[in-house]
């Protein structure tokens, strides 16, 4: 397995002081409470700073602190991994982004979305909801994945595909669907043998599995989360595996994901996509559906799996990433972003739920991208 590449900050191009500044910002939330735990790897030029864990494993004053080899429930993260599996499969000629999603899921062709392509899935244009309308009533009652799958099938869009962008959670639960049929395994399995093991993502699983059990940080949960036995921290969201939002890793092992992708496919002499492949999931995609609104092309475009940066909106991202650069967030308070022009990345792990304006991880954003010379 390739090892994750060390390096001292300065000998890849980052300010060293600026940086610690940027680490204390974690330390001072997490020793206030304000963040309960809290974990950052970022690097440059093919290594990265030794990864650090911040705070406490739940979010109660008397909790343990993290392990070092504490773990992060992800949440969005997952999808632009989940694309990765299905892009495999577009290398090796199984499958093209203009396949019809019914070819291959003969069910979901009713009630309108007989159009519906592969690509539609990756960039949030499908017309499908990001949540099924029933969702809360399906977790209560620990409905398995196959379940939410055969429901979606039956719903009408909101939109005809290619039309708009509106953020669909449901369109990647499909994806991941006709990779499991046309790899024929298990859609959590396919990842672990192409994906993970190939990286040395030991830590890393879609669902939490036995020995990592006790290892995964708590988000933290309001009131209403808390009366559930569905909620992120439930036995049941942890091992459900969604592939819309359950993955499950560490800051070392996605730091490999993220080299992986800077490397244009290669790490550690695994070659695990194509140049061509990469390429294709960071650039900007919604240029070519033209139905798509002109605003939406130019102000909030997506790439497959991987949001590009926003520059006239601060939340998440921050403000001083590149014009290439590009990554996604997660709702557990997790960010991952990645910088081709300054061949760097950033990955940050928290159980502070992130809401919709991520302010710790614009704020921490902002501080590691200052402190790139």
């Amino acid at each position: 397995m390739p090892a994750l590449p060390v390096s001292d900050p300065e000998a890849i191009g980052f300010d060293a002081t600026r940086l610690e500044r940027a680490f204390g910002m974690l330390d001072s939330w997490t020793e206030s409470g304000e963040v309960p735990a809290a974990g950052v790897c970022v690097g440059r030029r093919g290594a990265a700073v030794a990864p650090r864990i911040f705070g406490r494993m739940t979010a109660e004053a008397e909790s343990p602190p993290v392990r070092p080899d504490t773990l992060f429930l992800v949440a969005s993260i997952t999808k632009p991994v989940t694309v990765t599996a299905a892009m495999m499969l577009v290398e090796s000629g199984a499958i093209a982004l203009d396949d019809r999603v019914a070819e291959f899921i003969p069910e979901f062709g009713q009630n309108g979305k007989q159009d519906v392509r592969l690509r539609h899935l990756m960039t949030h244009t499908s017309g499908l909801p990001d949540m099924l309308p029933n969702n809360p009533a399906l977790r209560a009652a620990h409905a398995p994945l196959s379940r939410f799958i055969d429901l979606v099938t039956r719903l009408p869009l909101a939109f005809p595909p290619g039309t708009q962008v509106s953020y669909q959670s449901m369109g990647t639960a499909v994806l991941a669907d006709v990779v499991r049929r046309v790899a024929g395994v298990d859609f959590g399995e396919f990842l672990r043998a192409n994906v993970f093991d190939p990286l040395g993502m030991a830590d890393t699983t879609l669902g939490r599995s036995g020995p990592l059990r006790d290892r995964v940080a708590a988000v933290r949960l309001d009131a209403g989360q808390r009366d559930t036995d569905w909620n992120w921290n439930s036995p049941y969201w942890l091992d459900f595996g969604a592939p819309w939002g359950g993955l499950i890793t560490s800051p070392a092992d996605l730091a490999r994901f993220c080299l992986m992708t800077l490397g244009r496919g290669t790490f550690g002499g695994v070659r695990l996509l194509s140049p061509a492949t990469v390429d294709a999931m960071t650039r900007n995609q919604l240029e070519a559906m033209p139905g798509v609104p002109e605003v939406e092309r130019r102000c909030r475009p997506w790439g497959l799996g991987w949001r590009l940066n926003w520059p006239g909106r601060s939340a998440h991202f921050g403000d001083l990433l590149g014009p290439r650069a590009y990554g996604h967030w997660g709702a557990t308070g997790t960010l991952c972003w990645l910088d081709p022009d300054r061949d760097a990345f950033l990955i940050l792990l928290t159980t502070e739920p992130a809401g919709d304006e991520g302010r710790y991880l614009a704020r921490f954003s902002n501080a590691v991208a200052a402190a790139i010379v």
